[in-house]
């Protein structure tokens, strides 16, 4: 399954940007929590230097019990053991909300009356574990905006900045080497863009110069076979409505005949083909597809017959077509041609007519056929059958030409050509 170039890079970035809130989320609630309780030591440590400095000088054993009970999260209690300021996290019950709440403490000794004491300074955690949740949640918040606005930026200006790449690619999908319809390549300021913009007019030059060179060869040659091949004919014609020959050298004037006659077939599709990409036949009229089957069965059953095909047909629905009426008889005969030619013996072939195609449905090989091959140019569908291979590539060229669409279809162990008008 293929995927968008702008899909592509658009999904790296959300990935990119998922594993950066992932990592950083729990990198800023540490911080934060580390920052603030810095700040609650340093405020701990200076009530300590308070103390210190300006109460225990002044305080006696018998007032200790005062102290305790008037002061909160200060509090003078009996000698610990303790050498130095001494940090930790304590639980107090709190009675007005009945539960226990976390405190950060600090111990220290202290001296009163030359009795050796340990200080308590405390400071109460809930608030600050509520402001760093807080903090956290604002910056989580903040965070995720900032990334959605980021993504949704990057892809609107993603999508503005490959926008020419996409034009390009739509122009080189509607160009056909074959027609005068030039892409048009945006102009851009983005140097690969422009690089590439150069690149594609110089193998389009460089594809159109081939083709041109191809078409003239296959013109004049077919221009300059057409006299040398009559010349040929007549004389094979001549030679054998002249002279008596031998069995053999019958079959020898026999064959030369038929060799003849294919290219001469073959010259007169190459020159058929030449005209109609040079859209010679560009004079429509409005025609009666029916009239035209008409026409064509008369010449077409009597070969049928010769391989034992019933020829039937579904013609009962009006169908008007916009064509050149030599194109659109060269359309029809190709096509019965095909179903005949192709077929096998007491085959038959059904020439069905819709509101808005008609379908040559025929028996034949029992499966199907090469649709990749089938509508190129020398591509046989049985190598040994007759015919040059360009019948179809002529179907294809009229079909292409009036914007109409072929289709091949193999179902029920029946080959279908449909033409959709």
């Amino acid at each position: 399954m293929t995927k968008k170039l702008l899909h592509k890079t658009s999904k790296s970035y959300l990935l990119l940007t998922s594993i950066l809130l992932l990592i950083s989320a729990p990198v800023f609630y540490f911080l934060i929590q580390n920052l603030y309780l810095e700040d609650v030591d340093e405020a701990l440590e200076l009530r300590k230097d308070e103390f210190l400095q300006y109460s225990v000088n002044q305080l006696k054993e018998s007032d200790i019990p005062f102290w305790n009970a008037y002061n909160r999260d200060i509090k003078i209690l009996k000698n610990q053991s303790i050498k130095t300021d001494t940090y930790f996290y304590k639980s107090y019950y709190d009675s007005l909300g009945q539960e226990n709440e976390p405190y950060r403490e600090l111990n220290t000794p202290v001296f009163i009356q030359g009795k050796p004491y340990t200080l308590s300074v405390r400071d109460n955690m809930v608030e600050s574990e509520d402001l760093i949740l807080s903090i956290f949640s604002i910056f989580i918040f903040l965070l995720i905006i900032m990334l959605i606005g980021l993504f949704f930026i990057n892809k609107r200006l993603s999508a503005k900045l490959w926008q020419p790449f996409y034009q390009i690619i739509e122009q080189i999908e509607n160009f056909e080497v074959d027609k005068n319809n030039l892409p048009q390549l945006p102009d851009t300021d983005i140097e690969e863009f422009r690089k590439l913009n150069q690149s594609i007019e110089y193998l389009i030059q460089k594809n159109r110069a081939i083709y041109r060179n191809q078409r003239e060869f296959v013109e004049n040659a077919a221009h300059e076979l057409q006299t040398p091949l009559a010349v040929f004919q007549s004389k094979i014609d001549t030679l054998m409505q002249t002279a008596d020959f031998t069995g053999q050298q019958s079959e020898i004037l026999n064959s030369l005949n038929d060799s003849v006659s294919r290219l001469n077939r073959l010259n007169k599709n190459l020159l058929l083909l030449s005209k109609i990409e040079h859209e010679t036949y560009d004079q429509k009229q409005t025609l009666c597809l029916n009239e035209i089957i008409e026409k064509q069965l008369d010449f077409f059953t009597e070969q049928a017959h010769s391989k034992k095909i019933h020829i039937k047909t579904d013609i009962s629905e009006q169908l008007f077509i916009e064509s050149n009426q030599t194109l659109a008889e060269i359309l029809i005969s190709n096509l019965l041609m095909n179903a005949i030619r192709h077929n096998v013996k007491n085959g038959q072939v059904l020439i069905k007519i819709m509101s808005n195609s008609i379908n040559f449905i025929n028996t034949g090989t029992p499966q199907a056929l090469n649709k990749e091959k089938l509508f190129t140019r020398f591509s046989k569908i049985n190598p040994s059958a007759q015919g040059n291979g360009l019948g179809l590539a002529i179907v294809k060229k009229i079909a292409d030409l009036n914007h109409w669409e072929i289709k091949y279809f193999f179902s029920e162990n029946k080959h279908i050509f449909s033409v959709q008008f």
